[in-house]
């Protein structure tokens, strides 16, 4: 069904444990004052990082992590909804590679940017819109005014995972390229410490 590498095992170990950490510490859901809103987030980076580095399986798997974190630690009735809490994270693995797997041939730090945007934007969007559309007895989720009011987390988290999926993107192709050091360009006794 699945052909999986042991390099793709293994990097899919790594973001899975970093998306438990974040989420068992609570240090990826960030309270935040505003009424409705719930929690500011860093659990959709590993889930960005898994679909840019290693496809939509992996960043699908590290979107269930988070998904499952936002609905045990549930704080307001929007994320009390499996439908709010983890649709829009299972799809945010699968938008970064699309949007990665698409651009990457251009230029790979752009390609990392727009994944993360594109990830990060998929779940804030995602979840907003649903808690615009979706009822909780005659009214929806959320009021217009909480959406308006999350658009700074919104973009601080946007801009945030851009920044770490170009930085750990790029370091992860440098090391797979075996580029991992400066050139050598003294004589061997020149470079003994």
């Amino acid at each position: 069904m699945f052909d999986f590498s042991t390099r793709e095992i293994v990097i899919s170990g790594i973001i899975g444990g970093v998306a438990l950490f974040l989420g068992a510490t609570r240090l990826g859901l960030i309270p935040v004052p505003i009424p409705f809103v719930g929690n500011a987030t860093l659990l959709h980076i590993p889930a960005v990082l898994g679909g840019a580095l290693e496809g939509p399986v992996v960043g699908l798997l590290a979107g269930a992590i988070f998904g499952a974190f936002s609905f045990l630690y549930a704080e307001v009735p929007l994320f009390r909804d499996p439908i709010v809490a983890f649709v829009p994270r299972l799809l945010i693995g699968v938008v970064a590679w699309m949007v990665f797997a698409s651009l990457r041939r251009w230029n790979i730090d752009f390609a990392s940017v727009a994944a993360g945007l594109a990830g990060s934007l998929t779940n804030s969007i995602g979840v907003l819109g649903l808690g615009l559309i979706l009822p909780i007895g005659p009214e929806a989720y959320l009021p217009v005014e909480a959406v308006v009011a999350s658009l700074p987390q919104v973009i601080i988290e946007a801009i945030l995972a851009a920044i770490v999926t170009v930085v750990v993107v790029r370091g992860v192709l440098l090391v797979r390229s075996g580029r991992t050091t400066a050139s050598e360009t003294g004589s061997d006794e020149e470079r003994r410490y």
